[in-house]
């Protein structure tokens, strides 16, 4: 039996700020135009409270999400919950393959975002799930009244401390650091919170447990120990750029393992753009990620215009 194909203008691969952004303005371009998205709205569908996209003061991560998907919605364009399994560049355009079917399309806008940064440390796997997590908006409420530690001092990790401290007990911060480096809200919002307490200049070296984790080990000493006691263990040091599919196709990345693209979104890919915080965008904030989104739809437009492919 045959696979079924689609042909589109441009197919989107990722459905966060940058690849719902770029759908939008492709779709005001009159080009087809669909978004694939294993896990649509993306990394910011983890965040507790977004207060710096403008618009809207103080929201959750997925309730602002929920009003991009509603803009799709508006437009009736395709976002398609799929995992994609290959890419493919051919002579006039390229194929992706997801688990349910093949799609061609003209041009390609790669939005595939970041990943959580793992701490490697011993017991990290054995615990995923038993007390080690990287979402506190998913499993915050699994902490109620029990004490948890988050890891890194990032603005991220900030927030993740104020959620969780809505429900922990006592909720740590362990920094390698001197200082946090969060917004100075946040920064101020965790120093006046009195469930938070920040253990600085101090790295998790091993986490231990029974059948759930209940003890860390550090490589400084707390209250004369090295040992803490706790129920929940949150990493938050940062991301890992999801770049497999570019990676696959020959585009340039950088030593990070960030996509090298240009200020018009474009790679050294033909008819190929990436937008969002797996490319080297300075700042990883979703404000700036849906303006690159933007930017690759413009360049794909241009590309289609100007090569007439298909027409």
């Amino acid at each position: 039996m045959a696979v079924k194909k689609e042909l589109y203008d441009i197919l989107i691969v990722g459905g966060g700020f940058a690849g719902i952004s770029a759908a939008i303005y492709a779709f005001r371009f009159n080009r087809k135009v669909a978004v694939l998205a294993k896990e649509p709205g993306g990394l910011i569908m983890t965040t507790h409270l977004v207060e710096n996209y403008p618009g809207f003061p103080s929201l959750s991560g997925p309730d602002l999400m929920e009003h991009f998907f509603d803009h799709l919605k508006y437009f009736n364009i395709p976002l398609i919950t799929t995992e994609v399994t290959g890419i493919k560049k051919q002579k006039d355009g390229f194929k992706i393959s997801t688990l349910e079917k093949e799609y061609e399309s003209k041009t390609v806008i790669l939005a595939m975002g970041s990943k959580p940064r793992r701490l490697e440390v011993k017991g990290e796997k054995e615990f995923y799930g038993k007390g080690v997590s990287y979402c506190a908006i998913c499993d915050a409420a699994f902490f109620k009244n029990k004490a948890v530690a988050v890891v890194g001092g990032s603005d991220s990790a900030a927030k993740e401390a104020l959620l969780l401290a809505e429900h922990a007990k006592k909720v740590f911060i362990i920094y390698r650091g001197d200082k946090l480096r969060a917004e100075p809200i946040n920064t101020d919002r965790v120093l006046k919170n009195e469930k938070i307490e920040i253990i600085y200049n101090a790295n998790v070296l091993e986490i231990y447990g029974d059948k759930k984790m209940n003890k860390i080990i550090l490589d400084v000493s707390y209250k004369s120990k090295k040992e803490l006691e706790l129920d929940g263990l949150f990493p938050t040091i940062g991301h890992i750029p999801s770049n497999e599919f570019a990676k696959q196709l020959g585009v340039k990345l950088n030593e990070k393992g960030e996509v090298i693209v240009d200020e018009e979104a474009k790679t050294n890919i033909s008819g190929l753009y990436c937008a969002g915080d797996f490319t080297t965008l300075k700042e990883k904030q979703g404000i700036l990620a849906a303006a690159q989104g933007v930017m690759a739809a413009f360049s794909a437009d241009e590309y289609l215009r100007k090569n007439r492919i298909y027409d």
